[in-house]
């Protein structure tokens, strides 16, 4: 079981089999184990990365930096709204997302904005990235 696993299957109440849908976005962003966010990038800003440290460059494209960055150290996790999240993604992507998890966009982005801080938090247990490549879904 890899890391992204248990701290997603963890913070969702499964394991890493099956799975909530929500389960399979998370895994999905934060592993870059879909071939359509890396082709689309994270974001507005068409950027060419996926997995963690896209996301890491999307939050600071859409200059919310600090609050990515919060997850990753070691101190508190500053909160994340459903708007600031639609400004890192973009109105496509979360449309796509919201269809894969079978949520509306609303509902969505309003449970991505709980999970997404604990998931990045729990990626990142030495307050840094971990190594490109060791992050596996």
């Amino acid at each position: 079981m890899s890391l992204l696993s248990d701290v997603v299957g963890g913070l969702l109440g499964g394991g890493s089999g099956g799975g909530s849908p929500m389960q399979s976005v998370l895994m999905n962003m934060l592993g870059g184990g879909q071939q359509r966010y890396e082709q689309q990038g994270f974001g507005n800003q068409g950027q060419a990365a996926a997995g963690l440290g896209g996301l890491v460059g999307a939050f600071e494209q859409a200059g919310l930096g600090n609050v990515v960055q919060s997850w990753i150290g070691h101190g508190p996790n500053q909160p994340v709204s459903p708007d600031q999240l639609q400004s890192v993604f973009g109105q496509d992507q979360i449309q796509q997302m919201a269809g894969q998890s079978g949520m509306a966009p609303d509902s969505f982005l309003s449970q991505l904005s709980q999970h997404l801080p604990r998931a990045v938090d729990g990626m990142t247990p030495n307050g840094r990235l971990p190594d490109e490549g060791s992050v596996s879904v």
